[in-house]
């Protein structure tokens, strides 16, 4: 089924992201993703960044699909599908939200008062939803140093007693996860990470998003650490428009 709610507003984030806002009536869970349809462009995937009785897509804007729906007016309708996929496994106590680049959009629902955040983002400007916590609460890590610690989210990891979380919840690009993985392989803790890989169809027809046999659009976006650490091609393929297997260099 197809919703075309109407944006109630749109809301600036950083200079490359907005929210828009939207009331529509049906179940979500974190994590979740909808197929959202722009007249005239195509169809992407998106995460909810607001889950409730008010909802909100954030939108980055990256090619012409997400341009023009970044720049949807309050009044304007948008179309989707959904939601599609496995959301992430709630847990009690002391969570930590790691987000990379607008990967704290999928993130933000899973936020309460016993959550921690790091952020990472090329720089300070591109930061997401660091307002959501207190500073005792924050780690910040930019790539040109604008902000908090200076490097990578692996950098902003090293400061962090990671194996004090209950679960550690992921979300960014592949290359940035599978760094991550790599730092924590060896570390006690528990984890679940939400892949971002090209989809079409979002219900497991077109193969697109496929990885070592699995169907991120089904079997996720949501895996664990120790299913994501099996994965051979993770952070190492990606498939073309063509669907052709491409690997990084």
């Amino acid at each position: 089924m197809i919703y075309s709610p109407r944006i109630l507003r749109n809301e600036i984030n950083t200079p490359t992201v907005n929210s828009l806002y939207f009331k529509l009536d049906i179940p979500v869970e974190p994590g979740q993703f909808v197929m959202v349809w722009v007249p005239g462009k195509s169809e992407i995937p998106m995460s909810l960044s607001m889950i409730g009785e008010e909802k909100c897509l954030t939108v980055k804007k990256y090619g012409d699909t997400s341009n023009v729906l970044a720049a949807t007016k309050p009044g304007e309708r948008i179309f989707l599908r959904g939601p599609y996929g496995k959301g992430f496994t709630r847990v009690d106590g002391k969570i930590l939200l790691v987000g990379g680049g607008s990967g704290m959009a999928s993130l933000r629902p899973m936020f309460n008062e016993n959550a921690h955040g790091l952020i990472a983002a090329r720089s300070q400007d591109e930061l997401l939803f660091k307002e959501l916590f207190g500073s005792d609460k924050l780690t910040v890590a930019t790539d040109d140093g604008t902000s908090g610690i200076k490097g990578n989210i692996v950098e902003g990891m090293k400061v962090l007693d990671l194996e004090s979380f209950r679960m550690i919840y992921v979300c960014g690009p592949e290359r940035m996860l599978k760094s991550i993985v790599d730092y924590v392989s060896d570390k006690k803790i528990n984890m679940e990470l939400s892949l971002e890989r090209s989809m079409k169809c979002g219900i497991g027809l077109c193969d697109s998003c496929s990885v070592d046999g699995l169907q991120v659009c089904r079997d996720g976006p949501t895996f664990n650490l120790e299913e994501v650490k099996k994965m051979e091609e993770f952070g190492r393929t990606r498939l073309s428009e063509s669907g052709k297997r491409v690997w990084f260099q």
